[in-house]
């Protein structure tokens, strides 16, 4: 198994090797910075069957053909890069304090690591990366992959003097996997970052085939039905930051001890059948089947919803939808599917729910089907 993550990491960075092989290029990057800033951005998330785009349980599953659903939502993570003084690394961030560092010496661990991270790859000196997300801080939403999947986009813009022109999504999208696990302290998936750089309605198929790719990529509902599938669909804040490594950390523990590994086969199943029925764009046994999902992952982790979520989540299912946490759960965002009427029924309901915290509140979202840009 290590030669195939190897090879494919290698196959990463010989992408990008003309930035490992040339120590000039920050001083390209300040006089490009001095006429004009760059800017890139990319796309959050919602979800399904998260966890099984982590190789610890996409191998061993491989036989149950696991796969993993997401659509991509226009609360957007923009990144820009502006000229700095020195050698010098700086970043802004929604909800961060501004912080800088000499790049030799930026610590990977900080809350702006992974950002720092991909600065240090393509040694970026004397530039300030100014971070805006228009979704709510530790919503669950995936925000911190897609600030790496523009930031690297904004990186490679800045490269070929503002143009994304002929740059592989799936490459951008793997690197910034890469660089994000090895920050992170804990095994990541990689399903966050595609929605990111690919955009759409998509659904992820893990474990090597023949060819030796480690996952397929399924467009689940075009973009030509986009606009009918944002009429099924709400999304919804809880108003509590999630902290997504406590809950992954204890599936991935009780996976590798050997538990519960028949659960997992159960949310392998059901995210099947979400995809099978979202492709017929039949909502009524979509929202069945993420309601399994559900409550598979609650028998596992009866923490995985708060208070708040709980009472979300059972109006949607009182209310003929569907509705699940983003991400890992643990806070963030919970988001529902439903026939149309019984969705703008809901929508009232939770508008009442959530008007008991403060910070809590539906989320007004619409399908990006754009991906980096």
């Amino acid at each position: 198994m290590f030669l195939i993550i190897w090879k494919k990491s290698r196959a990463v960075y010989n992408f990008y090797d003309k930035f490992e092989s040339n120590p000039k290029m920050p001083d390209h990057f300040k006089k490009i910075l001095a006429d004009k800033n760059i800017n890139a951005s990319a796309p959050c998330r919602i979800d399904l069957g998260g966890t099984l785009d982590i190789s610890a349980f996409y191998y061993p599953l491989r036989h149950l053909l696991p796969a993993t659903f997401n659509i991509a939502i226009d609360l957007r993570t923009q990144v820009s890069l502006l000229p700095y003084h020195g050698k010098l690394i700086k970043v802004s961030s929604t909800g961060f304090k501004d912080t800088e560092y000499i790049l030799d010496k930026a610590p990977f661990y900080h809350p702006l690591g992974l950002m720092f991270a991909i600065a240090a790859y393509f040694r970026a000196e004397g530039i300030h990366v100014l971070i805006e997300s228009t979704s709510p801080p530790r919503s669950a939403l995936g925000g911190s992959s897609a600030a790496a999947v523009a930031l690297i986009g904004a990186f490679l813009k800045l490269s070929r003097d503002g143009s994304l022109k002929s740059i592989s999504r799936k490459k951008t999208a793997i690197l910034a996997h890469e660089l994000e696990s090895s920050v992170a302290g804990v095994p990541c998936g990689l399903q966050d970052q595609l929605a990111a750089a690919y955009g759409g309605v998509n659904a992820w198929y893990w474990g090597q085939d023949e060819n030796g790719a480690t996952f397929k990529r399924k467009t689940v509902v075009s973009n030509q039905f986009h606009q009918e599938l944002e009429r099924h669909l709400l999304v919804a804040y809880c108003g509590i930051p999630h902290e997504s490594k406590n809950i992954n950390q204890k599936w991935i523990n009780h996976f590798l001890a050997g538990k519960n590994r028949e659960i997992w086969a159960e949310i392998v199943s059901c995210t099947q059948k979400f995809i099978d029925a979202l492709s017929e764009l039949n909502y009524q046994a979509a929202a069945a089947a993420m309601n399994m999902e559900m409550a598979v992952r609650k028998k596992m982790t009866p923490d995985v919803l708060d208070d708040l979520g709980e009472k979300l989540v059972q109006a949607a299912i009182d209310g003929n939808c569907g509705a699940r946490f983003t991400g890992a759960g643990g806070g963030g965002c919970i988001w529902a599917i439903g026939a149309s009427k019984d969705i703008c029924s809901l929508k009232e309901n939770w508008t009442k729910i959530l008007a008991a915290r403060k910070e809590a509140g539906l989320l007004n979202v619409k399908i990006d089907s754009q991906g980096l840009l």
